[in-house]
């Protein structure tokens, strides 16, 4: 692994701008706020431009915690058998904790997708079933928009190699340091106003889908007819969005798409994916599910079905959706030919549905509701949220309104 990839071949000015973005816009760091920071251990420049962004933005106190991938294989080699059913649960709750104490959280990815993918695949779900239970303390809060937050990527360089295995260490870095630059609107003259320009494209479209209030939406085109019911008072979402403590906060840097909250029991169909999931250190390649009354009874994947079987056992409503997602063929990320290894990048190149827990943001009234309301109108809860990608320029979508009515919304993966 290289120790400082950033000094060599990295554009200085880029990243600080992207840090500067982070603060400003993704998350949208308020005076006297306190921030939880989580990056590979490779991203530390990219910490460090954030940390002084924040401070200089007011912050209360920035704290890091800094993940490294040869410690989790550590784990893999040397690991008690018991260990791989454990998972630091007091760090979680202690982030719930920080997250009702009102402190903004910000993460910034770029690790190797596919650092597990050679580990044994039982133990490598079970580490993800523990995981995600212990994290929830803190997932329940992000998922409920509590707080602000924000995702950001830092170009690994392990990553980069994955993207663009055909070039030299040093050249695949740069050029996934130049894509992600691209792709979070950084590149630009005014990257705090192409934002603004391009959350207002974003609003438009959402608004447009709340006013038609459909009843679900009917997804057709290869290995794909599955009709996604809507929840109930369901309300579209994208780009900025205010959080429960009436922030304005960008959750993800790029964003690409709108989305919703499905109906848990209203899910029928088959689909298939058209990129591959990668999902903690594992690939998920081809996946193809078949619902009904809203559940998975028959999933397959060409690569890591072992791993897909472990996500969907992980309890009951990691087999239903908690979230439908619509992006055009024709976004940048999409257009720009790359498959990233990335959810963060590769689900704002196409459609996407989520496995697992809902956005309870996502519905009209949303902030007033508890859990329970969010269940009566069609709400999921699980351990997990794990997105994966449906679109492609073959893919249509009509919104179908609950008298039957159909009005088409996409067409060969493009806005109508």
């Amino acid at each position: 692994m290289r120790k400082h990839p950033a000094k060599d071949v990295i554009d200085p000015d880029m990243l600080d701008r992207l840090a500067a973005l982070a603060v400003k816009v993704g998350v949208n760091l308020q005076p006297g706020q306190d921030l939880l920071l989580s990056a590979p251990v490779e991203a530390l420049p990219l910490v460090r431009r954030i940390a002084d962004h924040a401070y200089a933005a007011g912050a209360g106190l920035v704290t890091p915690l800094l993940s490294d991938p040869e410690i989790a294989l550590s784990r893999y080699r040397h690991g008690q058998d018991a260990s791989f059913d454990r998972a630091a649960g007091w760090l979680y709750e202690g982030m719930g904790k920080a997250f009702d104490e009102n402190t903004a959280r910000m993460g910034i990815v770029g690790e190797d997708p596919m650092l597990l993918a050679e580990q044994d695949a039982d133990k490598v779900g079970r580490v993800n079933k523990a995981n995600s239970l212990a994290y929830s303390p803190a997932r329940e809060r992000i998922t409920r928009f509590d707080i602000n937050w924000n995702l950001v990527a830092w170009p690994g360089s392990a990553w980069a190699r994955r993207v663009f295995p055909d070039l030299s260490e040093d050249d695949a870095v740069r050029r996934l340091a130049d894509a992600i630059f691209a792709a979070s609107r950084v590149d630009g003259g005014d990257p705090v106003a192409a934002w603004e320009a391009h959350n207002a494209t974003l609003r438009e479209r959402s608004d447009w889908l709340n006013g038609q209030a459909f009843h679900a939406l009917h997804f057709t085109g290869p290995g794909t007819d599955l009709t996604v019911g809507l929840a109930d008072g369901h309300e579209w979402m994208g780009g900025a969005s205010v959080a429960r403590n009436g922030v304005v906060c960008n959750p993800n840097i790029p964003s690409e798409e709108v989305f919703t909250t499905p109906h848990a029991q209203r899910v029928e169909g088959y689909v298939r994916s058209t990129k591959p999931l990668s999902h903690m250190g594992s690939l998920i390649d081809d996946i193809r599910v078949r619902f009904e009354g809203g559940r998975i009874v028959e999933a397959h994947a060409s690569k890591g079905e072992a791993v897909l079987h472990k996500v969907l056992d992980t309890d009951e409503g990691a087999r239903r959706l908690g979230e439908v997602a619509l992006v055009p063929h024709g976004s940048p990320i999409s257009q720009s030919g790359l498959l990233f290894y990335n959810t963060l990048f590769d689900e704002n190149a196409a459609c996407h549905i989520a496995l697992g827990q809902c956005y309870s943001k996502c519905f009209r009234d949303g902030d007033t509701l508890d859990a329970d309301a969010v269940a009566s109108r069609g709400g999921n809860t699980s351990a997990i949220h794990i997105d994966w990608m449906i679109g492609s320029a073959e893919i249509d979508i009509d919104g179908v309104h609950e008298d039957g009515r159909r009005v088409p919304v996409f067409r060969k993966g493009e806005w109508v």
